[in-house]
């Protein structure tokens, strides 16, 4: 389960974000979603005038799991178990419309530090070269408080003037008490 929040300054997102609502209520169908690249330089990524929502946050938080399941799909983006699998910037086309983009996860991951190292340039690099860069879906563990991790990216995002939505993930791990403080 997953909960989403809207903060005042998405409005500008908001609009693009009600297709990924649509998609989520059922009110929009999927006719396709497809992956078109893993990326490291910005020369890689897709350069026509499709809108992006790209996907953020820590490793293991469940940003690829989000992703298939927002589309009614099992497996069209890799997930795993082990954390840092994601290690490229993923593009998936949904309806010849929009695009997804998967991004790898900060914090622990089990690769080696050198390709942690090579991801925040990466994802920085992607933020500032991607003039179709509709907002960001923060996804945040539920279970766990916010870390300083977490708390730069949302600053990051708001100092760079990209729209942000927060997800909860792993709500459904929860009991009634765990669920109530998490929505504060």
């Amino acid at each position: 389960m997953v909960w989403f929040f809207f903060s005042p300054e998405t409005s500008s997102f908001v609009s693009h974000f009600l297709v990924f609502l649509f998609i989520k209520k059922g009110l929009m169908k999927v006719v396709s979603a497809e992956f078109v690249i893993s990326a490291v330089r910005p020369e890689q990524f897709p350069r026509d005038r499709k809108p992006q929502i790209a996907f953020a946050g820590r490793s293991n938080v469940g940003k690829s799991s989000v992703i298939n399941a927002l589309l009614h799909r099992k497996n069209l983006v890799k997930t795993s178990a082990t954390p840092g699998k994601t290690q490229l910037i993923n593009f998936f086309v949904i309806n010849e419309s929009l695009y997804f983009v998967d991004l790898p996860g900060y914090g622990y991951a089990k690769v080696p530090q050198a390709v942690t190292d090579a991801w925040a340039p990466m994802i920085e690099g992607y933020f500032k070269d991607s003039p179709r860069l509709a907002g960001v879906v923060v996804l945040l563990d539920s279970r766990r408080v916010p870390d300083e991790r977490d708390i730069r990216l949302i600053e990051w995002l708001k100092q760079y003037n990209i729209p942000a939505i927060y997800a909860l993930t792993k709500a459904d791990k929860l009991n009634r008490q765990e669920s109530e403080r998490a929505k504060r």
